[in-house]
This record gives C-alpha cells, sequence and structure tokens, in this order.
C-alpha cells in the first residue's frame, strides 16, 4: 500500500522532472539581468522572489506526494509529464516585461497547482479504510486546491485591477503546510527519499552555481583574474562541502516524521544558495553599485546558513547543535556581515573574508560531525 514501502528509490523519472526545475532556476536568474540606475528595479526584484519561491514550492509538492502516495505507474508517470508540458509555459512566461506573459504562466501556475491536487483526491479511494491518512489525503487536497483557486483570484484580480497579488497563494501555502504538519504526525514520510530528492534539488541548483562562477574563468590568465577566479572557486566548494556533510554525517535519515518543516526549510535554503548564485555573478559586473550588491551577498549568505542550520532539527540525536551552537554561529555572521561591508572598496579583502566565512562554517559542521554517540568517548573533539 502506498506509504508503507520500506526502501523507496528515487526513480528516473523524478530525476527527469527534477531537470526542469534547473531550466527554471535559470530563467529565475535572468530577470535580475535587468539593471537600472546601478541595481535591479524593486518590481522585478519582487518577481524574481515570488517566481523562485512559486516554483520551489510545486517541486515541495510533487515530491511530497511521490514520497508518500507515488507507485511508479503510468497514472503517475502521466501526472509528472503534464506538469513537466505546463512548467514550460512557466519557464517561458518568466521575464522582465512579465505583463506580457501574466496570463501564460499564472494559467499555467493554477494548473499546476490543480494537477497534484488532483492526485491526492484520487488517492482517497485506496484509503477508505484508515481514517488517519483521509484526514491527511483530505487535508492536503484541500490546500495545494485552495492554492490554486487564490492563484485563479490573482489572475482576475490583475484582469479587473491591473494589480497582482501573487505573494497571497505562496504565502497561503507555506503557511498552510506549517501549520497541518504540526497538527497531522499519523502518516510519516519515507525521511530516507525525501532527503535525497532534497539532496538531489540542491545539487541541481549547485550546479547552476557553477555555472555562474564561469564569468571569473573568461578572461585572460593573470594573477589578478586567478586570484578571483580561485577565490570563487573555493566558495562554492565550501558551501557545498556544508551541506554534504550535513547530508552526509548528521542528518538522521531514518527518523519518523511527517517531513513537512524538512521541506518548507528547503524551500529557503534553496532560495537562499539560488541567491548566492546571482550575487556571485553581480561582483563581477561593473554596472550594479558597489553597496547594493554586497549587500545581496551577504543577505544570500545568512539566509543560506541559517536554513542550513534549521535542517539540523533532524540531525542524529548525538550531532544535535546545543544552545552554545546559536550565539556562535550568530557572532560569526555578524563579523561577516561586518567585515564585508567595511571591506567592501577592497575586492580582495571582501572575497577572502567571503571564502574565510564559508569554510569556517564548514569547520564548524565537520567538528559538529565527529562528536561521538557515546559522551565519555575519548575520541570526543571537547
Amino acid at each position: 500500500m502506498p506509504g508503507t514501502q520500506q526502501e523507496k528509490k528515487v526513480e528516473y523519472l523524478e530525476l527527469i522532472y527534477d531537470l526542469i526545475f534547473v531550466y527554471i532556476i535559470g530563467r529565475n536568474n535572468s530577470l535580475l539581468e535587468h539593471v537600472e540606475n546601478g541595481f535591479i528595479p524593486g518590481s522585478v526584484f519582487l518577481a524574481y522572489i515570488l517566481c523562485t519561491l512559486a516554483v520551489i514550492q510545486i517541486w515541495n509538492y510533487s515530491t511530497f506526494y511521490i514520497n508518500v502516495y507515488g507507485r511508479n505507474d503510468l497514472r503517475d508517470h502521466v501526472f509528472l509529464c503534464v506538469n513537466m508540458y505546463l512548467l514550460y509555459f512557466m519557464a517561458d512566461g518568466t521575464n522582465v516585461h512579465w505583463e506580457k506573459t501574466f496570463y501564460k504562466y499564472s494559467i499555467a501556475w493554477a494548473l499546476i497547482l490543480a494537477n497534484i491536487g488532483l492526485q491526492y483526491l484520487i488517492e482517497l479511494r485506496y484509503h477508505k479504510n484508515a481514517p488517519w491518512e483521509l484526514q491527511l489525503l483530505k487535508g492536503k487536497a484541500l490546500i495545494i486546491l485552495g492554492e490554486a483557486a487564490l492563484v485563479a483570484l490573482h489572475i482576475f484580480l490583475y484582469a479587473a485591477t491591473g494589480t497582482s497579488a501573487a505573494w497571497l497563494p505562496i504565502l497561503f501555502g507555506i503557511l498552510a503546510m506549517l501549520v497541518f504538519g504540526r497538527r497531522n504526525t499519523l502518516v510519516p514520510v519515507d525521511f530516507n527519499h525525501l532527503t535525497e530528492r532534497a539532496m538531489l534539488y540542491v545539487v541541481f541548483t549547485f550546479g547552476e552555481m557553477i555555472i555562474a562562477i564561469s564569468s571569473y574563468f573568461g578572461e585572460e590568465v593573470t594573477a589578478n583574474n586567478l586570484y578571483f577566479a580561485t577565490m570563487a572557486f573555493l566558495i562554492v566548494v565550501g558551501l557545498f562541502l556544508s551541506y554534504g556533510m550535513l547530508y552526509n554525517s548528521i542528518i538522521d535519515r531514518d527518523i519518523v516524521t511527517n517531513g513537512v518543516s524538512y521541506m518548507v526549510i528547503h524551500i529557503f535554503l534553496l532560495f537562499g544558495l539560488n541567491n548566492i548564485s546571482t550575487a556571485l555573478e553581480f561582483m563581477r559586473d561593473p554596472s550594479i553599485s558597489l553597496l547594493p550588491k554586497t549587500v545581496f551577498l551577504i543577505t544570500s549568505f545568512i539566509i543560506y546558513f541559517v536554513f542550513l542550520f534549521l535542517t539540523g532539527l533532524y540531525a542524529k540525536e548525538h550531532c544535535r547543535f546545543g544552545r552554545h551552537f546559536v550565539p556562535l554561529i550568530a557572532f560569526a555572521a555578524v563579523s561577516f556581515f561586518a567585515l564585508m561591508f567595511l571591506l567592501r572598496e577592497w575586492m580582495y579583502a571582501n572575497i577572502a573574508v567571503s571564502v574565510a566565512y564559508v569554510f569556517g562554517i564548514f569547520l564548524l559542521i565537520y567538528r559538529q560531525s565527529l562528536l561521538p554517540e557515546d559522551p565519555e568517548d575519548p575520541k570526543d573533539p571537547e
């Protein structure tokens, strides 16, 4: 029966489905190529935030369904392929002149949500004798179809007034899933499969970051260019090592959980990671003012690391971050912010501080992963 498999594997179609999100990540990032008066216009930046969150949220909903109820059968394949088809329209509708493609984007968005909600409704017939699963299915369907209805309302609102309220369905979906997840603990997910899917999406996002820093390697080989290329590469390596260490050595993938908070955390972790990719490109662009792009880079790093550490809520018992960890991380973040701000005119020092911060956090995570299960073990780093 769905939801009771002992070992769910990530299927090939899931990986192909995830690849379209790589394309959409690139489309979302292209919004930030439009610069006016030294930085991104506020309306464009807001569109970038909303488009990024909307797409990650769709992936989140699909992943949850596949994790608990996916059978890897023809019906699942058809629903996934329909979503992939509609996601192309969302991708094509993602551009600076969004008013020209508003209806294409929004109608596809609403249909994708309705498609996922319909899967939950169809699933009801398989769980008539399991009232707790019926409650879960009805709750998830209500949230997702409710969000689809809000997207439809958003379309009519725009047609009548010319005002977009795209933030409303996104906020509703995030808050509703968090509230519902706290109330429902009766149907756990296959957490090992869920963490693997999240990890793969993070890896795909790192792929976009690798492409983003290619501009650092595209100039003549000089000491100056080599320095910045090396430092940019080290930033990507350090960020990846931090996530990899958490995933491989700290997260308890056998934990029994509904997984809602874990996936919501990843929505913002992926958002922060995506911002870092864009911020690293900004740092090479002289047309963008120094102060706003420095603040954007700092904020992106902090968002990523805040939500990276929040995944520690799912850590193995002996690897959990204690209360002493919070002031330590806060001090590191404040110090990073201050140094980056003070050294913003000296790019050599600026990028070196970024590398030091990234690897300093990695070393803290690495040290945490070495904590033994037995506190009396002489290998304890304390």
